[in-house]
């Protein structure tokens, strides 16, 4: 089964303005079938996963690219970051000939691996677009267009037909293509699978993380924060490390694409606001088998519901931006001395909106109570949103709306 995903337009456009485009993401987020699906007749494709072919690329990049001429879909490129000066040369001898063909040359994909990507952003600098392609959305899953959101966009006339239950089940799945079409029949096996490879692959060679055990214990331990403020001495007392490699291994889980860091929202007018980032795991599916619910039954009624529902909204918002080709998401949170909270602020032409993420059905208009800290920051205040399990659409006041989850 195939579904199309939403980054096909930006995707298509980048190709037709850079003579190198980037798609960078976690491991098995389908980066390799959106390609190959998009790849048109002539164009070739290989991939470094080929142990002869990336020896080939490793030792010998000028005949590498020679046998496989542009234009070209490269798999795994990250794994032969030697092919970037010739990549370079290539492509700078096609645009000083004036070669009508010179955009769209190379197709390349990557996992958004460490030190890695500042070569390609130093040694293509001017030559590449870099998009980011994340598991699937739920509006791919639906096969609804998708646009970055805003509380005051149009969401459509159409009903969800997802109830809570079958909303936390999507949670509980996570957005892995292979568990997101297969109903959950592999779960297990799937992300027992995905995190022996993604430790052997990506943090061992690439990271150069000798203790796998220690390291698993750290992702456990982060993964019981999703949602959460980010205190690196508390996780590394948990996993059992020292703060600095705490640091360093929460680097590394943003590196690879399956973290996010969101910094609190302050300016020089808010003195007392909170500093620390709050951390995501931005797959609640590989978030719940590194924590233990089994079930999205037991995962709905239990003691983690709210962090996952959070981080499931704000993965879905995050995505709506990301697979629009939107790299550089304006994403906030608030929070300061007084507790006061606000669970996402989106910037956008200079406007803050506010968002807050409640597991209710009954929404309430004190659930919106801290919107008002905002006027503090003497910029505009556009339209709010509740995120929550109630529903319908539905204006809460004014300044605000009652936006059902299994909408976004």
């Amino acid at each position: 089964m195939f579904l199309v995903r939403t980054l096909e337009a930006a995707f298509l456009e980048a190709s037709a303005s850079f003579p190198v485009v980037l798609v960078t993401g976690p491991r098995q987020v389908g980066k390799t079938t959106f390609l190959r699906r998009l790849r048109e007749e002539g164009r070739k494709y290989v991939t470094l996963d080929n142990m002869l072919e990336l020896s080939m690329a490793k030792e010998d990049p000028r005949g590498f690219l020679s046998r496989h001429a542009p234009p070209v879909l490269i798999d795994e490129i990250q794994y032969a970051p030697e092919l970037l000066p010739q990549i370079k040369m290539m492509v700078d001898e096609a645009r000083l000939a004036q070669n009508p063909a010179a955009n769209g040359m190379f197709w390349l994909t990557g996992s958004q691996q460490f030190q890695w990507m500042k070569g390609v952003t130093q040694s293509l600098a001017g030559r590449v677009g870099i998009l980011d392609l994340l598991g699937f959305s739920q509006r791919e899953l639906d096969g609804r267009p998708s646009t970055p959101f805003l509380p005051d966009m149009d969401f459509g006339s159409t009903p969800s037909s997802l109830d809570s239950m079958g909303l936390f089940r999507r949670v509980w799945l996570g957005s892995f293509p292979d568990v997101a079409l297969g109903g959950g029949k592999q779960w297990e096996l799937f992300y027992s699978s995905y995190l022996r490879t993604y430790l052997e692959r990506d943090v061992r060679d690439l990271a150069n993380i000798g203790d796998l055990e220690r390291f698993t214990r750290f992702l456990r331990a982060a993964a019981a924060r999703t949602g959460q403020l980010l205190n690196y001495s508390d996780l590394a007392r948990d996993a059992d490390i020292a703060v600095p490699t705490a640091k360093a291994w929460v680097g590394v889980l943003k590196a690879s694409g399956l973290a996010l860091l969101l910094e609190p929202y302050f300016n020089n007018l808010a003195k007392r606001m909170v500093k620390t980032p709050k951390l995501f795991i931005l797959d609640t599916g590989l978030c719940a088998f590194l924590t233990g619910w089994d079930s999205p039954q037991v995962l709905e009624s239990g003691a983690m519901a709210r962090a996952f529902f959070e981080t499931w909204c704000l993965t879905e918002i995050l995505k709506s931006y990301l697979h629009n080709g939107r790299s550089r998401v304006p994403f906030y949170f608030y929070r300061d001395k007084g507790q006061r909270e606000i669970d996402l602020l989106i910037e956008r032409d200079g406007t803050l909106y506010p968002v807050e993420f409640k597991k209710t059905a009954s929404p309430k208009l004190d659930d919106a109570r801290h919107f008002k800290v905002l006027e503090q920051f003497g910029k505009p205040v556009g339209t709010g949103a509740l995120v929550c399990l109630y529903p319908e659409l539905v204006q809460l006041r004014p300044d605000c709306r009652v936006i059902p989850a299994q909408l976004l």
